[in-house]
């Protein structure tokens, strides 16, 4: 559907409104799409060749089709800008889930990308390679480790064109996104000084984290004290990766580590943005996200401290 489609149908929706007295509906309807038709978001690959290895695939399409991504040879972060009003200097790189074998890029990329824009939160989704796609020659172990900590570390690199404070620059990962996220997390990140390319040289370091139903891979049953202040969600009925977030509570408490944990009643695995669930509580849980990083003064420049 085009945008000036959408217009049209806003703008008969709003005259339909203001015929009956309701004056302020019709902005509301038109706001969101203005937005959505005059915001064109960035692709920015993590490597100008192609990744490491695998230059000659770089050029291959994507495949994409009603809510996933697949088929993904040349990983790139897709920047999503909040209001100039509204930025913050945070930021987070978004890894979606799908188990290795897709991307669940929309409800679980570029969902929560708008909503932490909505914040002033700059968000860059990450489009991660597959190591569990039919006929894959990636690596599950090295592959999406590779991948996050280049992106943190372009993200890093591009801090002074988005004005981004390169102190308060986190990750957020979803189900195997949440395995992407944490294999970054929990060692120190430091680059390579003598690296040819700058990037390499910057901290892949995450410093903070939100795990929402992480799965159980790349999850530690320690950590260390310097590990990245965490928000931990999921529903405590997720047979797959409730375990996780019981997990990594235990470490933090025992590393003595600032942690946050919403463990609720149902909900199962992969409810998303919570826009699809029934529950009210899984509806809502954005927010609690939301107050958990205004909390901890990651929305205030200057005044966030993880230690």
């Amino acid at each position: 559907m085009t945008c000036k489609l959408l217009f049209k149908i806003c703008f008969m929706i709003g005259s339909i409104l203001i015929r009956v007295q309701i004056l302020i509906v019709p902005f509301l309807f038109l706001m969101p799409f203005r937005a959505l038709c005059q915001t064109k978001q960035r692709v920015i690959h993590l490597w100008q060749n192609g990744a490491p290895g695998f230059e000659n695939r770089k050029d291959e399409p994507e495949q994409a089709k009603d809510y996933w991504v697949k088929n993904i040879h040349n990983p790139s972060i897709t920047v999503f800008l909040p209001l100039k009003e509204k930025a913050t200097g945070a930021a987070v790189i978004i890894c979606p889930g799908g188990g290795h074998r897709e991307l669940v890029y929309n409800a679980e990329g570029a969902d929560p990308a708008i909503f932490l824009n909505s914040i002033g939160v700059t968000a860059f989704v990450l489009k991660y390679r597959l190591s569990r796609e039919e006929n894959s020659p990636y690596s599950i172990s090295t592959t999406p480790r590779e991948d996050a900590y280049r992106a943190m570390r372009m993200v890093r690199s591009l801090a002074k064109e988005f004005n981004i404070d390169t102190a308060r620059i986190g990750i957020v990962g979803f189900s195997a996104g949440g395995e992407v996220a944490a294999t970054i997390a929990y060692s120190p990140g430091f680059g390579n000084p003598n690296a040819p390319d700058p990037i390499d040289r910057l901290n892949g370091k995450p410093d903070f984290q939100v795990l929402i139903y992480p799965g159980p891979g790349g999850i530690p049953d320690s950590v260390r004290s310097d590990a990245p202040p965490t928000f931990l969600l999921a529903a405590n009925n997720d047979m797959c990766c409730s375990e996780s977030v019981v997990r990594l509570l235990k470490a933090y408490r025992a590393a003595k580590v600032p942690v946050e944990v919403h463990l609720y009643t149902q909900g199962s695995h992969g409810f998303n943005m919570g826009k699809r669930s029934k529950l009210v509580s899984l509806q809502s849980w954005p927010q609690r996200m939301a107050d958990w990083l205004a909390d901890n003064n990651i929305l205030q420049p200057g005044k966030f401290k993880p230690e």
